[in-house]
């Protein structure tokens, strides 16, 4: 249910030390100094290795706070914005993560200080969501070997630390690991498609697809979804896909088939699957059905005229 209440003030800051980049511990100093220069409630909460980020966004919400800032990386992003999602309260970012695709789709600038900077100087905005099966996803969300991915990583991150060489491990390493592909009927506003494919990949952030120079960002930007359905093929096919993507040469057809609508069903005869939002996986139970939350988040935007970079 939305939130009415209009007494709605202050700053809570949220800094996730799980997230990829590992620079939180240093800037930790900077965003207390920060917070302690605003005008009104500030805090500061550390997120550690037992706190689930959800429940910290949504008692700040509930506490009456008009922003609540994730600091982190996509993951972190999206934990948030699902806990604020019809709060009245508004999601702010401050990119310390490894992609930062969301943050950087809306113009928030990578450096610590400019994003400090365009967080006290930006405006709210109304932000339509993805949801899947309930669940809000801000850029992407998939099924099949990237979230498979995903998991091997943070297994051999916990054994081994994070670095890109032991990233690059766990990506050969759920190439040869996992399945080839998955049956799937994909149903794309109505229109069945019965498939075999290693992933199934659901796109709402035009600025990802273009980073990667894949097709679907003018679709995204009208207010759909692009679905990608990877070309079935063995292991080593799917490590060339991975070797074009990282070199932005995919070809539509050739590569992956893709489809744009704006309501995605997918059926699976697995009873659960693992599934990837924004960087971070799970298990969800099928049927995967992607829809829009309509202006559902309030997001801080940056200020072009006033921020620098």
């Amino acid at each position: 249910m939305q939130d009415t209440r209009t007494d709605r003030s202050g700053l809570y800051l949220i800094v996730n030390e799980k997230a990829g980049s590992q620079q939180q511990g240093q800037y930790r100093d900077r965003l207390e100094r920060w917070l302690s220069d605003l005008a009104g409630p500030a805090r500061l909460r550390v997120i550690g290795r037992n706190d689930d980020i959800r429940t910290c966004a949504r008692e700040a919400a509930a506490a009456g706070y008009g922003t609540v800032v994730a600091a982190g990386g996509d993951g972190t992003v999206c934990a948030v914005a699902e806990a604020l999602a019809d709060s009245g309260a508004a999601l702010g970012v401050v990119p310390l993560g490894t992609f930062n695709f969301f943050a950087r789709g809306i113009g928030v600038p990578l450096d610590v200080d400019a994003a400090l900077e365009a967080l006290a100087l930006g405006r709210k905005v109304p932000v339509t969501t993805g949801d899947l099966n309930g669940r809000i996803f801000l850029n992407n969300a998939s099924i099949g070997l990237y979230p498979a991915i995903l998991s091997q990583r943070e297994g051999i991150y916990r054994r081994w630390g994070r670095n890109k060489l032991v990233s690059h491990w766990s990506v050969l390493k759920a190439l040869f690991g996992a399945p080839n592909s998955h049956r799937m009927r994909v149903s794309v506003d109505g229109a069945v498609h019965e498939v075999r494919t290693p992933l199934a990949f659901v796109a709402n952030s035009a600025f990802q697809l273009e980073q990667y120079q894949l097709a679907g960002a003018e679709p995204v930007r009208a207010g759909q979804f692009a679905l990608f359905l990877a070309a079935n093929g063995g292991r080593w096919r799917m490590l060339l896909f991975a070797l074009r993507l990282a070199r932005g040469k995919m070809m539509k057809n050739r590569d992956f088939t893709l489809l744009c609508g704006d309501e995605i069903v997918i059926e699976t005869r697995k009873s659960s699957r693992l599934v990837a939002r924004d960087g971070e996986s799970e298990r969800m139970q099928p049927p995967f059905r992607f829809t829009h939350r309509r202006d559902a988040l309030q997001v801080v935007m940056p200020n072009p005229r006033e921020v620098t970079s």
